[in-house]
């Protein structure tokens, strides 16, 4: 195996261990929200994140990028489109679909990713990956069964522009890492501050400080220090070495990932059907990352 290769399953494992972070989310998040409106709690979350990685991209001298007025249309840009975008209007299209139409429709950013990675980075996928990008979509199709029963227009539309947010965030970061000097602690902390910053005001023009339990805040911790701060610099770190759209097939990975959790913690149900859907997302996902061997 050479360098490349090994540096290119390094950058794997990151990524995927980050999916895992993420998935744990779901469950510590269901805790939280018995006691925190949502906005709180994301506000809060994103909140702890930042200062973490403020106090040590200060420590670490990294903060050149971000301090840079050049810089600042492309920090704004990636912290509305990933953080106050993706992740707010994610929480919206939940008002108004259920969580289970959002969360397949949101398995289709992908192929936002592909496109726009073809138009700005010129990164083309093989038909090989292509392949296993259709295998995903797939058993995410069979995972969900009749994803948009109650179809609605309006958190259709928004559930989708919360997919276009995440992928400029992909293509964006994998951008300036292509063509830019900027360390991955630098660009995490750069553009999460931007959009910590929006999610906090809109946090306190709808609603009061929130009251906080130790266990709330016990959860409010790990979230913003480890699934949040420590998983989105893995990510980015990983994105330096993995094309965007190799990256965002395997963050649909976490429709799996998730179900297992659910399973084991909550005690949700799984059939045969959901554990065969499951198995196509991740041969799918495989049979993406299969660039790195000349497929």
């Amino acid at each position: 195996m050479n360098a490349l290769t090994r540096d290119h399953l390094t950058a794997l494992l990151e990524a995927f261990f980050v999916t895992f972070l993420w998935s744990s989310s779901y469950v510590l998040v269901k805790v939280g929200l018995q006691q925190l409106t949502p906005l709180s709690l994301v506000a809060l979350r994103y909140l702890t994140a930042t200062v973490v990685l403020a106090v040590i991209a200060f420590r670490r001298g990294e903060m050149a990028f971000t301090l840079d007025r050049r810089n600042l249309v492309k920090t704004g840009v990636l912290g509305v489109s990933g953080y106050t975008i993706a992740q707010g209007l994610q929480c919206i299209g939940l008002f108004y679909l259920p969580a289970v139409s959002v969360t397949f429709i949101l398995n289709f950013t992908p192929v936002i990713v592909l496109v726009l990675g073809v138009l700005v980075l010129g990164e083309s996928p093989r038909p090989l990956q292509l392949g296993g990008m259709g295998l995903v979509l797939l058993g995410a199709y069979l995972y969900f069964n009749k994803p948009l029963s109650e179809f609605n227009v309006v958190g259709v539309l928004i559930t989708l522009v919360s997919g276009l947010g995440w992928a400029v965030y992909l293509i964006l970061s994998r951008y300036l890492f292509l063509n830019e000097r900027v360390s991955p602690l630098e660009l995490t902390f750069s553009s999460m501050s931007m959009g910590t910053l929006i999610l906090v005001l809109s946090a306190l023009a709808v609603e009061s400080l929130p009251s906080v339990s130790p266990m709330g805040w016990a959860i409010i911790l790990w979230l913003g220090v480890v699934n949040t701060a420590l998983a989105f610099f893995l990510w980015n770190h990983a994105l330096q070495r993995l094309e965007a759209f190799e990256i965002s097939v395997l963050q649909n990975t976490m429709l799996a990932q998730i179900a297992l959790l659910a399973w084991f913690f909550l005690g949700e149900q799984l059939t045969g059907t959901k554990i065969l859907a499951m198995a196509l997302v991740f041969l799918g996902a495989l049979v993406v990352q299969l660039r790195g061997q000349g497929a």
